[in-house]
């Protein structure tokens, strides 16, 4: 009876879990991937737990499709996440039913964790990007300070990753903290070149 139980609560995780993303980041595409990856992980765990096949086999199996299916687009680092998150489940749910309700709480735990670590109570207002700055500045409290006033926000952290003299521009890697975003108006906007004063 358990062992019935624990896919169908499975399920309800990975429901669960789409849907925060989807809700989160807007990607149908990956939402619809982190459940094909979870259904399908499940199936083949549960179909391993049956049989007298090597678990270690099927488990190595599950990491080999995992890094083709992650070198076969560029993610970020949530959504690798995600996507590891999506394969636990999976695992837990066909696997674990020996556990009992310890693999009830674990799914259960790593949704909530998964939804407090990817909200506002997490680390969410810091992020990185890579800017390239049309200037070629070496100077390291010029170039924060030329950052911070582009991405208006505090930056935390930066390395230069290419200081190009010629072409006059550098290439920053940074890491900073997001404030909430202003009103824009259009003295925001700068008026076009081709205007012409009268």
């Amino acid at each position: 009876m358990f062992e019935y139980l624990l896919p169908a609560i499975d399920l309800v995780c990975i429901v669960s879990l789409t849907a925060l993303y989807f809700y989160r980041h807007r990607r149908a595409d990956l939402s619809l991937a982190y459940l094909a990856v979870n259904v399908g992980v499940l199936a083949v765990a549960a179909a391993l737990a049956a049989t007298s096949v090597n678990v270690g086999l099927g488990l190595g199996l599950f990491g080999v499709l995992a890094m083709i299916r992650l070198r076969s687009a560029e993610l970020d680092q949530h959504e690798i996440a995600y996507y590891f998150t999506a394969l636990a489940l999976g695992l837990i749910g066909g696997l674990g039913w020996p556990m009992g309700w310890t693999a009830v709480a674990l799914m259960v735990a790593i949704v909530i964790v998964m939804a407090i670590a990817d909200s506002r109570l997490g680390a969410r207002r810091y992020t990185n990007q890579t800017v390239v700055v049309d200037r070629a500045i070496s100077d390291p409290e010029l170039l924060k300070a030329r950052l911070e006033d582009v991405l208006g926000a505090q930056v935390v952290h930066f390395a230069t990753r290419k200081l190009d003299l010629v072409n006059d521009l550098t290439v920053v890697d940074v890491r900073f903290c997001a404030e909430r975003p202003r009103a824009v108006g259009l003295a925001d906007f700068p008026a076009p070149h081709s205007e012409v004063a009268r």
